[in-house]
């Protein structure tokens, strides 16, 4: 089994500790061994940082995830305009084969006469990946249109 990445590592904690220090030393220094988002945001409050410069931190973040939605929708826009069948249609192939798959293991998991079970580290595992395929693909596909109203 895989240790977690600490939180310093993580993109978040990369982007977080990042911002803070082009913002402001002090904040770099008040989110020194700060282990997970909860713990930076209580120790972002809690700290004695001007509000101006904790105001700054939340826009470049904000700014910064704003510009990571807009090129994932870039990259979605660029598939939907390829000529190739399979960039246009891998995201809606993924989301079927995952409703089709986690749908079928499920029923066989449910029926007592069937020898299958799901382990508990393989059901958190199916949970996380439908959630992020269907998020990744509604969601998105409500951002590449909310981002498309907007520019008409």
């Amino acid at each position: 089994m895989s240790k977690k990445k600490p939180f310093k590592e993580s993109t978040v904690g990369k982007l977080l500790f990042g911002a803070a220090s082009i913002v402001s030393p002090q904040l770099g220094a008040v989110l020194n061994g700060v282990t997970s988002p909860k713990d930076a945001i209580a120790e972002i409050t809690k700290s004695k940082i001007p509000n101006e410069d904790k105001i700054k931190l939340q826009q470049l973040i904000y700014e910064q995830q704003n510009k990571e939605m807009e090129e994932i929708s870039n990259r979605w826009v660029a598939d939907a305009n390829s000529d190739s069948w399979l960039s246009k249609n891998v995201r809606p192939l993924v989301l079927v084969w995952c409703i089709v798959v986690f749908s079928f293991a499920g029923l066989l998991d449910s029926i007592e006469n069937v020898p299958f079970h799901i382990g508990e580290l393989w059901n958190d595992t199916f949970e996380k990946v439908m959630m992020a395929v269907v998020l990744a693909y509604f969601g998105g596909r409500t951002t590449e249109k909310a981002t498309s109203m907007f520019k008409k």
